[in-house]
C-alpha cells in the first residue's frame, strides 16, 4: 500500500494470549477514570458513545492508556478497563458483557444496569443479540466472535463493540456499533469495522443484498418442504451440508415479515443463512454482495521501529482528538501507516 508515492508496507495486528498484568491493568483505569470524565463532561454521554463506536479513537484510547498498539486484546483489555472503570465513575455510562464466557451474562447484566437507570430491558437485550448475531452470522467474513460489550447510557442509548478471531489467519477482527446510528440491524448497520486483511465475505446485511433478504423471507414463509425439495434440487459444492431444520420449520411458523425478524429466530445461523442465499440466487436470480464492510484501522508505531519507527505528528494528531481539539488533516507523506482492511450459545 503506497502513501504519496512511496510504497510503506503493511503492519499487522496478530492475535495474541496471555493477559494483561495487574499492574499495567490498574494504571489503565485510573488513567481511563479521568479522561472519561473529561469526554462526558465536554461532550455528554452521547459523545463518549460516539467515540467509542469509532474504531480509530478506540484503537488511540487503547494507545493512550499503554496497551500494545498491534494486540488483538487491545480490544478485550480495553473493554475490560472501562467496565471496571465506569462501574466505579459515576458517569451515567455502564458497560455489560466481555470476553468468552463473560459475553453470555451480558442479557443478565444488562437488566441489572436497565434497572438501575430505570429503563427497559428489552430493546437492550434485543440490540445486543441481533448485533451479535449479524457479525456471527449475517456477516460471514471467516471471523468467529468470542468477545461481546454493550455500551448502555441512562438515556437508553447504546453503543457495541466486539470482536472475531480467524485461528487460522491468526487474526482479529472488531466490530462497532452505535445505537443512535442504526436505522436497520440489518442494513449497513455499522459505524466502523477495523481489521488488517479484507476477504471474500458473504454479506447479506449489505445494501445490495435487499433481494436476496427478501427472496429468503419468502423461502421460510413457503415451508421446510419446500425448502427441502430446492435443496435436493439445487445441490452445489457451496452448500451447507449441515441444517439445522427445527429452526427453518419454528422460523416458518413464526411468519417472519421481515428478514430482521427471521434473524431473530432461535437457531436460524450461518448455514441457514448461506443456504437461504443460495437458493435465493439459484431460483430467483437474487445475488448477495460479498463485498467485505472492514475499513482500516491506525496505528502510531513501534518505539524499536517495529514495524516502523514512532510517527510522532500522528500522536500529537490523537491526542488533540482525545483532547476534545479538532484534528488537522492529515497530509500525504507525513509518515502515516494504514491498516488493511465464541458466542454460539448466545447467538443461537
Amino acid at each position: 500500500m503506497a502513501v504519496g508515492m512511496r510504497r510503506t508496507g503493511e503492519a499487522h495486528l496478530p492475535l495474541h494470549g496471555g493477559r494483561a498484568p495487574a499492574w499495567l491493568f490498574s494504571r489503565m483505569k485510573e488513567l481511563a477514570q479521568p479522561i472519561l470524565s473529561s469526554v462526558v463532561s465536554e461532550h455528554g454521554r452521547r459523545g463518549l458513545l460516539e467515540r467509542l463506536a469509532d474504531p480509530r479513537w478506540f484503537q488511540a484510547l487503547g494507545c493512550a492508556l499503554g496497551y500494545d498498539w498491534h494486540s488483538s486484546g487491545v480490544t478485550t483489555v480495553l473493554t475490560a478497563v472501562l467496565k471496571e472503570a465506569l462501574q466505579e465513575e459515576d458517569l451515567g455510562v455502564k458497560v455489560a458483557g466481555g470476553k468468552g464466557r463473560a459475553s453470555l451474562r451480558t442479557p443478565q447484566e444488562l437488566s441489572a444496569i436497565a434497572e438501575e437507570f430505570d429503563l427497559d430491558p428489552s430493546p437492550l437485550i434485543r440490540a445486543s443479540r441481533l448485533s451479535a448475531k449479524v457479525d456471527n452470522s449475517a456477516l460471514q467474513d471467516g471471523f468467529d466472535l468470542y468477545h461481546h460489550a454493550f455500551v448502555v447510557t441512562e438515556d437508553g442509548e447504546w453503543a457495541v463493540i466486539q470482536q472475531g478471531m480467524n485461528p487460522s489467519m491468526r487474526m482479529a477482527r472488531r466490530y462497532h456499533w452505535l445505537g443512535s446510528g442504526v436505522r436497520s440491524f440489518v442494513v449497513e448497520p455499522h459505524s466502523g469495522i477495523a481489521s488488517e486483511v479484507r476477504v471474500r465475505t458473504l454479506n447479506l446485511v449489505a445494501v445490495e443484498s435487499e433481494g436476496v433478504r427478501r427472496a429468503s423471507v419468502d423461502l421460510v414463509r413457503e415451508g421446510v418442504a419446500r425448502l427441502r425439495r430446492l435443496m435436493e434440487e439445487y445441490r452445489v459444492l457451496r452448500m451447507p451440508r449441515r441444517l439445522d431444520w427445527a429452526a427453518l420449520e419454528r422460523a416458518h411458523q413464526l411468519d417472519p415479515s421481515s428478514f430482521e425478524e427471521l434473524l431473530e429466530v432461535r437457531g436460524v445461523g450461518r448455514s441457514a443463512l448461506r443456504a437461504l442465499a443460495l437458493l435465493s440466487e439459484l431460483v430467483y436470480g437474487e445475488r448477495a454482495s460479498v463485498r467485505d464492510p472492514a475499513r482500516y484501522s491506525f496505528a502510531f508505531g513501534g518505539k524499536d521501529g517495529v514495524p516502523f519507527p514512532v510517527d510522532l505528528k500522528l500522536m500529537d494528531e490523537v491526542i488533540s482528538y482525545l483532547r476534545g481539539r479538532e484534528i488537522p488533516r492529515i497530509r500525504q507523506g507525513t509518515g502515516v501507516r494504514r491498516m488493511k482492511g465464541g458466542l454460539t450459545e448466545y447467538l443461537d
